[in-house]
């Protein structure tokens, strides 16, 4: 074999080689992945060709190239205090904070230069302007207002930038130091007010709270006396219907015994002498006591007249 040939062949081979791998390099360096919440803006000799989404995609060599990345995300950017002058000529420091998403990318990438200062600009102005329409107390009392007022206004402002304006916050609003030490003896003195009328509607609480007490007590007390003199007259009539029972139960047993006619005169004589041994100075005798004590003497005598004998 020639030398010279084999050496040709072996040139051209490493040279393809080297081809075959420099088109593989450019063919995976041109492709692209966009990836969740992303948009590539692409130029085509520079001017603009598309805007790629999510997926797989291929980039011309030497003909395309990606102008811009662009985020879909919200976004959230702090501006730093801008000093304002309200209507009543009080200047003071205000931050904004603004949340945004961009919705157009080819607007985002094309529509102003530096979209960020811009975007701080922007928001710089409408908060003079909003706020020199209002005096110190206003802007002190209105922030809600002003937060909606500026999104509108923004929002329309960045429409033509590709940029949609979701919230605008007044971070802080700080007034001068006057301000800001007599503001603070008002709130000082609203707060002892306040205190003030706390303790006092808790001391109204308190001695409503006693008297209610007191009154609940006395209530108590009351019927607790009632029912004390109610069980008193319920154990006194209930005594009562106990002797009245013992007595109908006494008589109905007497009754029941048949007793004899002496019988019912001795125990009137009892009766008699247990009545004349009270305090009575005068007293009269029935009749029928008179026998009685006649028939008692009889008997006493007959018995007296029984000799020791009989006995």
């Amino acid at each position: 074999m020639n030398p010279v040939a084999n050496a040709g062949n072996i040139l051209g081979s490493f040279a393809g080689g080297i081809v075959v791998i420099i088109i593989l390099l450019i063919i995976v360096k041109n492709i692209c992945i966009v990836q969740q919440a992303r948009a590539y803006v692409i130029e085509r000799l520079g001017a603009y060709s598309a805007t790629w989404g999510v997926g797989l995609h291929f980039k011309i060599p030497l003909i395309e190239r990606v102008a811009k990345v662009v985020s879909l995300k919200e976004q959230v950017v702090d501006f730093k205090p801008q000093p304002v002058i309200t209507k009543d000529n009080v200047t003071m420091q205000i931050d904004t904070v603004l949340y945004f998403e961009i919705t157009d990318p080819k607007l985002y990438a094309y529509g102003v230069e530096n979209p960020m200062p811009a975007l701080e600009n922007l928001t710089a102005t409408t908060l003079r302007n909003l706020i020199g329409e209002l005096e110190l107390d206003q802007t002190l009392t209105s922030r809600d207002t002003i937060n909606s007022k500026m999104r509108i206004i923004l929002d329309e402002a960045t429409d033509p930038w590709g940029i949609r304006v979701n919230r605008v916050e007044l971070k802080n609003i700080i007034p001068p130091r006057e301000i800001q030490e007599a503001m603070e003896k008002q709130m000082k003195a609203e707060r002892e007010r306040r205190e003030a009328i706390l303790r006092a509607e808790g001391e109204k609480r308190s001695a409503i709270l006693v008297a209610e007490g007191e009154r609940e007590s006395a209530i108590l007390r009351a019927e607790a006396k009632k029912e004390a003199r109610i069980l008193e007259a319920n154990g006194e009539a209930e005594a009562i219907l106990a002797v009245q029972k013992a007595v109908a139960e006494g008589i109905k047993m007497v009754n029941e015994a048949n007793p004899s006619e002496a019988f019912i005169k001795i125990r009137a004589l009892e009766a008699f002498a247990a009545a004349a041994d009270g305090k009575a100075t005068k007293i009269i005798i029935p009749s029928e006591i008179q026998s009685l004590a006649g028939l008692a003497n009889g008997l006493k005598e007959v018995i007296g007249g029984v000799s020791p004998e009989a006995k």
